[in-house]
């Protein structure tokens, strides 16, 4: 029997150029997936009518580089820069890490997610101390509903071993019995990835051996690039060119130290590129380089990367990306006393790296990203009618540049409806108990090991 759903007359944003935006139009949802986008569609008898009046219907945003497993620390480094969250997290949180603790945090976390609009997630999760790690991380995303790619990554157990000119090699035989039990198809609602770390962080062996093991086990690669006081000088990307690793399957996350160079070698290949803004400018990785890859022509995303630091929504990082590069614009040119360019970044080509872009990304743009029949039906609605959205005049703007997470009134992945009315339909008492818990656990353990090495 086929299950039905209408969203009923509301402002539709697809991002489908074909289809565009419509101020009254309806959604209708048929097994999952997008059956129709038009001004009126009769109801079906059997169809569930959800009134999306006075709502901004879109497809659900695309977080393309999360550290999930970090959820139950969140907050734990403020005022951190890159070199300090090595020292802070990594090499202090990490180590001590439990299955428990993975799991707890990919449950809060994706649920995050799915409550912020985020309906798509890459899991970059480099947190693997043992074969119970991933297994844990990738029962939590299952439980929540979200659509995600498990990046599986390094263990974290030591900073020294496993950062810095590291030697030692992902465990080829746990990422193929990962990849064999939770992923033997490609067309679930779970993918997986593989999270590594690439040259400047592990010897050249180890970055050939891993990158070698993702195209025999047909996933995709993430890899951080060219960030940081240090980092953005290795010429990651040149050392992996001279390697003969680059190719269209692998998404590079910060790139804000690229030189003209490398920018070249990414598009060439058809290397996809994430960008985590609000880190990026707080943490001083560098310039979130959105128009430097635009004008490469690569179609950047955007990602939240850390909870530690930083805030889990896609309002904040649109808005870090959006006010970073004009300001970085405004200012050369002023400088320069040129005119700023008109094509300078839009609210609606932010809205598009948000959406459609971090799902070509995440390599699921057939899936989705926008509202365009055929696709699986991830949808969110925003109240319009709240105080920091109201009176609507531009919907994109009022997306962008207004709304917060108290305003993501509906969440629908793979057509199943997971916010409802604003709430969450999850047990977020359970997952709140769970990170609270591991907090506890994870900042005692902490404190031993701090003991135990005095």
């Amino acid at each position: 029997m086929t299950k039905r759903m209408l969203l009923r007359a509301g402002h539709v944003i697809s991002m489908d150029p074909g289809i565009g935006d419509l101020p009254r139009a309806d959604v209708l949802i048929e097994d999952g997936r997008i059956a129709a986008v038009e001004r009126e569609i009769a109801a079906e008898v059997d169809a569930e009518v959800l009134d999306m009046t006075d709502r901004i219907v879109m497809p659900g945003f695309v977080d393309t580089h999360r550290h999930t497993w970090e959820a139950p620390i969140r907050g734990c480094a403020p005022d951190a820069t890159l070199d300090d969250y090595f020292v802070e997290v990594l090499d202090t949180f990490a180590p001590v890490y439990g299955p428990e603790d993975v799991y707890a945090g990919n449950l809060a976390g994706s649920l995050e997610c799915l409550n912020a609009g985020i309906t798509t997630l890459v899991d970059w999760s480099h947190i693997n101390n043992t074969p119970e790690h991933p297994d844990a991380a990738v029962q939590a995303l299952s439980e929540t509903g979200i659509r995600a790619q498990y990046a599986y990554g390094s263990a974290n157990t030591s900073l020294a071993d496993y950062w810095f000119e590291s030697k030692i090699a992902m465990p080829r035989d746990d990422v193929r019995r990962v990849r064999e039990r939770h992923f033997p198809s490609d067309e679930g609602l779970l993918t997986m990835g593989l999270a590594t770390r690439g040259p400047g962080f592990c010897v050249n062996d180890v970055v050939d051996a891993e990158w070698r093991l993702a195209r025999e086990l047909d996933i995709p690669i993430t890899v951080h690039v060219g960030m940081g006081r240090l980092a953005g000088r290795f010429g990651m990307v040149r050392q992996l060119h001279d390697l003969g690793l680059l190719g269209s399957d692998t998404t590079y996350v910060h790139c804000c130290y690229f030189s003209e160079e490398e920018w070249r070698m990414v598009a060439d290949s058809g290397g996809t590129v994430s960008i985590a803004p609000q880190v990026e400018t707080q943490m001083g990785h560098g310039w979130p380089p959105v128009m430097k890859a635009i004008e490469y022509g690569l179609r950047p995303s955007l990602s939240i990367d850390v909870v530690t630091t930083v805030p889990g929504d896609m309002f904040t990082q649109i808005r870090a990306a959006f006010g970073a590069e004009r300001a970085r614009v405004n200012a050369e040119c002023w400088q320069a006393n040129t005119t700023v360019p008109e094509t300078m970044l839009t609210a609606r080509r932010m809205l598009e790296i948000a959406t459609v872009n971090g799902a070509h990304v995440a390599g699921l743009e057939q899936r989705t990203g926008s509202l365009t029949p055929g696709k699986r039906a991830d949808v969110v609605a925003i109240d319009a009618t709240a105080l920091n959205v109201a009176p609507l005049i531009d919907p994109v703007a009022a997306v962008t540049l207004c709304a917060d997470v108290s305003n993501v009134e509906t969440v629908i992945v793979d057509g199943t409806v997971h916010k409802r009315d604003g709430r969450l339909l999850a047990d977020t008492a359970r997952a709140r108990r769970l990170v609270e818990e591991s907090r506890d656990r994870l900042a005692a353990a902490v404190e031993e090991r701090k003991r135990q090495q005095a």
